[in-house]
């Protein structure tokens, strides 16, 4: 059995509700980044002996914030030892906007996956595209490279709709069977 770890910070609870989904969905264990963007005591030693990492930021001003920069920033430990190198990536982000740009800090968790040389699992949930779609069906935002969600800024963490936790429950899935096939050397 693979180890997953999913790390992550959330200000408001949206993104720690997605984390939870994705968690679930991986049979993961849960690393909050605190407020001050610190790592509980264990939290690195989490992440050297996980197979695979997801990470989750909420997308403030188009990026992550600056506490899950903190973390990354930090990470340039294992990076210089190259102890993360091969392992799984993926990501997922929340924002109040529809867009809310997104897709850059997907892109930002992309690239710090990159460059500790890790292999990025994608989505892999077609979009709800169709006329019949619903904003509750899962994928229904249409993200391919990691799990997005959409939260009203004065919607509570326990306002998130269904289909947007069902499609970070998909990641995580995804994340774990990617992994199991990964560690027998199946593709």
């Amino acid at each position: 059995m693979t180890k997953i770890a999913v790390i992550y910070h959330s200000g408001y609870g949206h993104t720690q509700r997605m984390a939870q989904a994705v968690a679930e969905g991986a049979g993961a264990e849960l690393l909050a980044i605190d407020a001050d963007g610190n790592l509980p005591s264990s939290g690195w030693e989490t992440l050297a002996q996980a197979d695979a990492i997801i990470m989750g930021s909420p997308t403030y001003m188009g990026m992550v914030s600056w506490q899950f920069k903190k973390f990354a920033d930090a990470s340039s430990k294992p990076w210089y030892t190259q102890s993360w190198k091969d392992k799984l990536f993926a990501g997922f982000t929340n924002s109040a906007a529809m867009n809310g740009d997104k897709g850059s800090t997907l892109n930002y968790l992309f690239t710090l996956a990159m460059q500790h040389g890790g292999i990025w699992i994608s989505q892999g949930v077609l979009p709800s595209n169709s006329k019949a779609a619903q904003r509750n069906d899962p994928n229904y935002l249409g993200s391919y490279s990691g799990a997005i969600a959409q939260s009203p800024s004065d919607a509570s963490a326990g306002d998130m709709l269904p289909g947007d936790l069902e499609t970070a429950r998909a990641l995580g899935r995804r994340v774990a069977e990617v992994s199991a096939r990964y560690s027998t050397g199946r593709p």
